[in-house]
């Protein structure tokens, strides 16, 4: 099977996290019990989880040129994501998470650094480039204005667009028009249509909009009618990155031609694997991992 060729337009981060037995109030000192640092972001998350299940992908984002962007760039490397569009901004530290796991919640700051400057410019730099590509990824942990003329270029150039609405916030409908399939969770569907009902979101959005619901699976209008397809049932260590990992899956799916459904319980089954270790990419599967969990 050809690989698909995936061009991944987001965020990388490190995520610095603390564990300890309970939060510090203001002003406070508490002892922490554990310390590391983990690369993440959305895109990275996807970028990463998309070339473990066997996709060409090139990741297009911005790193600072900092110790911790060049750890960024060596664990794309090391699985195999293209860096040639992962440019350093000397003047901007790389983006950080600082993530404190506490009383069994986290609580998260994050400082988005050089992910400001995946500006509109930067990516209609790689107009090229991207029109060579079977598919484009999009998150929204970068500025909106990049993220309405992405949507604007895929369409202008004729490339599938697959855009995860998350972290969750407003975005204009001629970007919902112009993008190929959309993928908010049920928060961020509310947000996204205005508190719409999900029956009639989807129905004005066949074959476009897929609502995904956790542990009960993802929930899509063929046209004809309401489809759920379900999850696989696992015991979840760490959900961290589940979302990402589905994303990757079903853009990976997708840009190899699989149909609607089955790119879905690709994905679906991506996703269930993935709780079932630590991190946001340390659960992430390979691609026989998943074939392997679709015959079981």
């Amino acid at each position: 099977m050809r690989k698909p060729k995936i061009a991944v337009i987001g965020s990388s981060s490190m995520d610095l996290v603390v564990t300890s037995n309970r939060r510090p109030g203001a002003g406070e000192t508490v002892l922490g019990e554990s310390f590391e640092t983990v690369p993440g972001g959305k895109g990275a998350n996807q970028a990463v989880a998309a070339a473990r299940l066997g996709a060409d992908v090139y990741m297009i984002g911005r790193v600072g040129e900092d110790a911790y962007g060049e750890a960024i760039l060596n664990n794309f490397k090391s699985n195999g994501v293209q860096t040639d569009y992962v440019e350093p901004v000397t003047h901007e530290r790389s983006g950080t998470a600082h993530i404190i796991l506490a009383e069994g919640d986290n609580s998260i700051v994050v400082v988005k650094g050089a992910n400001d400057h995946v500006t509109p410019a930067y990516v209609k730099e790689k107009r090229d480039f991207i029109e060579t590509c079977d598919l484009v990824m999009i998150q929204q942990e970068v500025p909106e204005e990049t993220v309405i003329e992405t949507a604007q270029l895929c369409q202008e150039l004729g490339v599938p667009l697959l855009m995860n609405p998350a972290p969750a916030r407003e975005i204009p409908d001629t970007v919902v028009e112009q993008v190929s399939y959309l993928t908010p969770n049920e928060h961020e569907a509310a947000l996204l249509f205005h508190g719409e009902e999900p029956a009639t979101a989807l129905k004005k959005h066949p074959n476009k909009l897929f609502i995904t619901e956790g542990a009960a699976g993802v929930r899509y209008f063929n046209g004809k009618e309401e489809v759920l397809v379900p999850s696989f049932p696992v015991k979840p260590i760490d959900t961290t990155g589940a979302g990402d990992t589905f994303n990757a899956a079903f853009g990976t799916a997708i840009a190899e031609g699989m149909d609607l459904k089955e790119s879905l319980r690709f994905a679906n089954r991506a996703a269930s694997l993935s709780v079932t270790g630590f991190g946001a990419q340390g659960g992430m599967p390979r691609r026989e991992e998943v074939e392997r969990g679709l015959t079981e």
